[in-house]
């Protein structure tokens, strides 16, 4: 057995927590036998305009999963810490993963595995992250596949190039190796969005929003809070 921690990062506006969050999290924590698993809830999205929920309330958001990711790893026998991280809603400034990935690399030294957890859409996007050509030297990346997302048709050259010098069949091979490695993993299909949900929070189907979307504490705090209308 390994004895090199392996930690999962599953960073995110979570405007709100979904239940693709928790899957993607769940199938990643069983696949590299995580140690722990850290929900980092983005203080300034920079990306997402401003039209976003604020940061101490989405924390709240995203601890209320958190408990609901714990009693699944207890239920499925996933021997998986989770813990929510307010380091980026704690920093000033814009919420780049680039000074998340810098901190934890230093919490957790230099031969920790540490795999930043994600969806097809968000590898799309990575050109366009803050230094993001940077982010392998401190991470690696376990992408979860999603439909309408032909990752074939939809990589930019340079993320191609990226890829070709990263990629990584073999899944394993994260849990002992600290950083610099992509793993694209085909047999998780998420079709969830926290766009389309806040969309349908918003309309006259938001009583048809059940737990199998949204997880039941989130849920709960954000029919209490009144969020969303």
């Amino acid at each position: 057995m390994s004895t090199t921690k392996k930690i999962g990062i599953l960073g995110g506006t979570f405007d709100p927590p979904h239940i693709g969050h928790l899957r993607l999290a769940t199938h990643f924590a069983k696949a590299l036998h995580l140690d722990a698993l850290l929900l980092v809830p983005s203080g300034e999205p920079w990306q997402k305009g401003i039209d976003i929920t604020p940061a101490e309330t989405r924390l709240q958001l995203t601890e209320a999963a958190g408990i609901d990711l714990a009693r699944a790893f207890l239920y499925l026998k996933i021997a998986t810490q989770v813990g929510i991280d307010r380091m980026e809603i704690d920093r000033t400034g814009p919420s780049y993963a680039i000074d998340t990935v810098k901190a934890l690399r230093e919490r957790f030294g230099v031969e920790a595995s540490l795999t930043w957890l994600m969806g097809a859409d968000s590898l799309v996007a990575l050109p366009s992250w803050n230094s993001w050509e940077k982010l392998s030297q401190y991470v690696n990346f376990a992408v979860a596949s999603r439909p309408h997302h032909n990752l074939t048709m939809e990589v930019s050259s340079e993320l191609g190039q990226f890829l070709q010098k990263h990629q990584t069949s073999d899944v394993a091979a994260l849990e002992i190796t600290p950083s610099g490695l992509i793993y694209i993993d085909e047999s998780l299909n998420i079709d969830l969005s926290s766009t389309e949900l806040r969309d349908r929070l918003k309309s006259s189907s938001r009583s048809t929003i059940a737990t199998e979307q949204i997880p039941t504490h989130t849920l709960e705090i954000i029919t209490n809070l009144g969020l969303y209308q």
